[in-house]
């Protein structure tokens, strides 16, 4: 089994291509071959590359749970990236089911978190079980998924009108990034509790908090029109 960590090094979102011939040329020496196969699978699907990826799953041979659970994962992300969530329910259902069973928290959690995207109406339900993984994890990668499950079930309480809630699991939002995340991280975390606070009226906090990303952090185009939607 390959450490996350090692799988995060030769990762590059915002260049599947060479994201995935670096899996593909790691994997033709590895004893974890099976493993990183499924990662190149993924990047072929930020290529919209489906049929590939799913081609490149039908070649991973090795029966542990930690290639079964990520066979299962990936495969359910082809299915929702190509537009049927449907089909990849039940395979991220599958995912966690079966990383629960062998203790895989990570990728517990990662079919979880899927599992609330691709199956909206139980999201709530999916997210609460993934941050309850992820508050107790006791390693720091794991955890680190704090700051998007907060997060997105922020968004979800703001957009439905619950915006106390929502500004408590964006200050939990905070709090994960400060502890476990990049200042990357931290920087968005600021910025919703700043946009929830003027949803809620507190304009002078909100504004404060806006107007120190603007002087401390990169340009962001987002905390700009924040400050003149704040006057």
């Amino acid at each position: 089994m390959i450490e996350q960590e090692a799988l995060d090094a030769l990762w590059d979102f915002g260049a599947p291509a060479e994201s995935e011939s670096r899996f593909r040329d790691a994997s033709e020496e590895s004893a974890d071959r099976d493993e990183l196969l499924t990662q190149a699978a993924r990047a072929l699907g930020l290529q919209d590359r489906f049929d590939e990826g799913h081609a490149l799953l039908d070649t991973v041979e090795a029966d542990t749970a930690v290639v079964r659970t990520r066979v299962a994962l990936e495969r359910g992300r082809l299915h929702r990236s190509a537009g049927d969530a449907a089909a990849s329910v039940p395979l991220f259902e599958l995912a966690a089911v079966t990383a629960g069973g062998a203790g895989l928290t990570f990728l517990q959690v990662d079919a979880l978190h899927m599992l609330a995207m691709a199956d909206p109406s139980n999201a709530d339900a999916h997210t609460a079980a993934a941050i309850e993984i992820a508050d107790s994890a006791t390693d720091d990668r794991t955890r680190r998924w704090s700051i998007a499950l907060h997060n997105n079930l922020g968004w979800h309480l703001h957009d439905t009108g619950q915006l106390e809630p929502a500004l408590a699991e964006f200050e939990l939002a905070l709090d994960a990034s400060r502890a476990y995340g990049t200042a990357e991280q931290v920087h968005v975390a600021r910025w919703s509790v700043a946009r929830c606070l003027r949803s809620l009226g507190r304009l002078d906090e909100a504004r404060a908090i806006q107007q120190e990303l603007h002087d401390t952090d990169p340009p962001d185009e987002y905390v700009e029109e924040e400050l003149e939607a704040l006057g």
